[in-house]
């Protein structure tokens, strides 16, 4: 029996060892983020609100499509932010330039209220904030959810529920 259960653990760490669903950015690093990737006036700061270049690999097998999520858990909202939610991304996708997302994607309104990327901008006095970048490799080449009435976390709902895998990347921000 000790024999099946180490040679059942040495499977499944060979099997998770090619495995490596990965994602970054190359406009960004931790502590890190130029003034055009932060939010403009509509969340009270000075920024561009440019979307960063990132860049993923390592999609399993089976990926018929991805979604992107940015989320900051350290929003003084008791519940976080979602600052940016985009899914229906072809499964030939490897990344996105910055300011940009492919044909055929679609981008949720977020807690902002508008459709598409909303740059941090951490209220004064909040500490550092987790900027989350979370790719999902999915299992169904579209999901149907209307970008201007589904919440954060019915998407999210959604998300998880069609994952094969995901991966995260955080990136922090000092508040101002």
């Amino acid at each position: 029996m000790l024999r099946i259960a180490i040679a059942t653990a040495a499977l499944a760490a060979g099997a998770t060892a090619g495995f490596a669903f990965e994602i970054s950015s190359s406009s960004v690093s931790d502590g890190k983020w130029d003034k055009k990737y932060f939010a403009d006036r509509i969340a009270g700061c000075d920024g561009g609100n440019v979307s960063p270049a990132l860049a993923w690999k390592g999609a399993p097998a089976g990926t018929k499509s991805f979604a992107l999520t940015l989320f900051d858990p350290d929003a003084p909202t008791g519940s976080g932010w979602w600052h940016w939610q985009v899914w229906n991304i072809p499964a030939s996708t490897t990344g996105f330039a910055e300011g940009k997302i492919p044909e055929g994607a679609v981008q949720g309104k977020g807690d902002i209220g508008r459709p598409g990327y909303l740059g941090p901008c951490p209220p004064p006095g909040t500490g550092i904030h987790h900027y989350t970048f979370t790719i999902y490799a999915l299992k169904t080449d579209k999901l149907d959810l209307d970008p201007m009435t589904a919440s954060g976390a019915y998407i999210g709902y959604n998300l998880n529920g069609n994952a094969i895998a995901k991966a995260t990347v955080v990136y922090t921000v000092p508040a101002q």
